[in-house]
């Protein structure tokens, strides 16, 4: 009987580990999940830099508006494991990634505000300066 239960403990570790490894390899769990195109940002969005300082005030707005407009495909701690993530042909990606904080503030805002394919366009929807305040929240995800 306890020989039962190891053999059971051991197994489900072990499939923890694949699954595990299978994430950090491909940033996703669903393997049928494409994973994205690179994304290339005009120089001058580029090259912008975030006019808002990231302070108290700034994070709290933009964890409110992260929550209401991102959080359903990119997940509440930016893994792109939202809501509707599985639903998406391409993984939404991992905010807490060092390639994601590679990019810099303008390249954020660019993808942010423009969108590409499943990641909607915010222009005209949120204002500038709410999208900056979400860039500065989104650099709250660093592992």
């Amino acid at each position: 009987m306890i020989m039962k239960a190891i053999k059971v403990v051991l197994s489900s570790f072990s499939l923890l580990l694949v699954l595990g490894f299978l994430t950090s390899m491909t940033g996703s769990l669903d393997p049928q999940q494409k994973q994205p195109e690179p994304w290339p940002v005009p120089a001058e969005y580029k090259n912008m830099k975030n006019p808002v300082e990231a302070n108290a005030q700034s994070l709290k707005l933009g964890e409110m508006l992260y929550k209401k407009n991102c959080a359903s495909c990119h997940g509440k701690a930016g893994l792109g494991d939202g809501v509707k993530a599985r639903t998406l042909e391409t993984f939404s990606g991992d905010f807490s990634s060092e390639a994601f904080h590679n990019q810099t503030d303008g390249e954020l805002f660019y993808k942010s505000k423009f969108g590409r394919d499943e990641m909607p366009s915010y222009e005209g929807k949120i204002p500038d300066e709410d999208i900056w305040h979400m860039v500065n929240y989104m650099r709250t995800f660093a592992k």
